[in-house]
């Protein structure tokens, strides 16, 4: 046992008390032979590579705060699906107004408007203090692509800035710059830029030099940009959610939105994680800064497809300018389905409630866990942090949390993190398997849901 070991209460109860969640049998041959047929009709076996993961693994069914793979194994979900699950999985509120919708027999007509479409843009207008105007589309990537389009028709201007560490989507302005190995783009500088490492073939070398990636929190660096390019816009996570949780440091947020007033580029918030999850606001409203456009998706519709460029009304209005050389293309044939919709309307009608107690619920299950994993550390003698905004967390194996990318490449202890991640899974509590992902708590999550997580990481950290 660890030193210090037993005087921490989750050390001493036996293996046996904190069952592996109830049908988990860790075989999983079910899901191997659908991966070997579906690798012969789809590259890599999936839809979408990130998804291609150790242990493979492909799920039948998901419910509340639960999972269960092709072999029955049933697991604790912190993943919900790279974030949209804020209220947890098939949420009855929100599937009977799709229902209810199905039953109507709207459907997607491809000409004119409805009313939900109404309906959506002024629940979203009236609670969401950055969105005065509203473009529905469908995917994040969609809503950051038609954002910087935007931004560029706007100001004339085509370079932009990105940054080390943070995802934006995978068009060719952002898909570049995030896992990135330090030996690929450097040692820290500041002020300066790093090389644009694209996260795969076939973005033009033209275009990667239109894009300026430096360090989240470093406002030096974005001067220096600035003084060299004529930039159309900066997009960034407000808290890079893709590496973990890295929050923005105090007047961090509000110097980019000076900057972005003195050289005249619009600022972009990319909310497609931390809004609606934080928030209805999103963290704009959290911290007080108001950016020109923002965008969202996951979780505002629970899980549906939808995403959302917003902003201030005079750069909204742009996109039906009459004057076709002033107005950038966004357009989209599954732009505001009728079941998105619904779901999104219902989304945001569940986290209305009470005046928002099911962030205040969140938050205290967020505190909960936190202090029990920083618990359980201490009591492993392990140095680590854990990294908390809400209900989304990542444990750090260093000493402090980390400020940006290069700090977190060169401190943090990637095989534990690794490790940790899969003994987790084999008993039962789905942690993404990928170093540094965010883990996510829903609606769904009970004090006991958290309580046997912390029994099970107890069991990981000491084994």
């Amino acid at each position: 046992m660890v030193e210090g070991a037993e005087d921490h209460p989750r050390s001493s109860i036996p293996k046996e008390e904190l069952p592996v969640p109830a049908t988990h049998t860790q075989s999983y041959a079910t899901s191997k032979s659908i991966f070997e047929h579906n690798r012969k009709y789809i590259p890599g076996g999936v839809m979408s590579l990130p998804r291609r993961t150790e242990p493979e693994l492909a799920f039948e069914k998901a419910k509340g705060a639960f999972m269960w793979d092709a072999d029955g194994n049933r697991y604790l979900d912190y993943h919900a699906a790279f974030g949209p699950t804020v209220l947890g999985h098939n949420d009855h509120y929100v599937n009977v107004a799709v229902e209810r919708t199905l039953k109507a027999g709207l459907d997607l007509c491809g000409s004119g408007t409805n009313t939900l479409e109404g309906r959506l843009a002024e629940l979203m207008c009236t609670n969401i203090e950055v969105c005065e105007m509203v473009q529905i589309l469908n995917t994040g990537t969609e809503a950051t692509m038609s954002a910087l389009r935007l931004a560029r028709g706007i100001t004339g201007r085509d370079h932009i800035i990105v940054m080390q560490g943070g995802f934006n989507g995978s068009h060719n302005d952002v898909a570049c710059n995030v896992l990135t190995p330090i030996e690929l783009i450097g040692p820290r500088v500041s002020p300066g830029e790093y090389k644009y490492i694209p996260l795969g073939s076939g973005v033009p070398l033209a275009h990667q030099q239109l894009v300026h990636i430096v360090n989240f929190n470093d406002l030096d660096s974005v001067k220096y940009v600035c003084k060299r390019y004529p930039i159309a816009a900066l997009i960034t996570e407000p808290i890079l959610q893709n590496i973990g949780i890295i929050k923005p440091l105090p007047g961090y947020l509000q110097g980019l939105r000076e900057l972005a007033d003195k050289y005249g580029f619009l600022l972009i918030f990319d909310e497609v994680k931390t809004g609606f999850r934080h928030s209805l606001g999103g963290y704009s409203k959290i911290s007080g800064v108001r950016p020109d456009l923002a965008v969202f998706a996951k979780a505002m519709a629970n899980g549906y497809v939808i995403s959302c460029l917003v902003g201030k009304r005079e750069l909204m209005q742009c996109i039906a300018d009459a004057d076709p050389t002033k107005r950038p293309f966004v357009a989209g044939t599954y732009n505001g389905h009728p079941l998105s919709l619904s779901a999104a309307i219902a989304t945001i009608e569940r986290l209305l409630e009470g005046n928002g107690e099911i962030y205040e619920r969140l938050n205290r299950l967020g505190e909960q866990i936190q202090a029990g994993i920083e618990d359980i550390l201490r009591a492993c003698g392990i140095t680590g942090v854990v990294a908390r905004q809400g209900s989304a967390f990542c444990i750090y194996f260093m000493d402090h949390e980390p400020r940006d990318w290069h700090d977190l490449a060169s401190n943090h202890d990637f095989a534990r993190d690794r490790n940790m991640r899969q003994k987790m899974i084999q008993r039962g509590i789905y942690f993404f398997p990928v170093e540094t992902k965010q883990c996510s708590i829903s609606a769904a999550h009970t004090e006991a849901d958290i309580e046997l997580t912390l029994g099970m990481l107890d069991q990981c950290l000491h084994s």
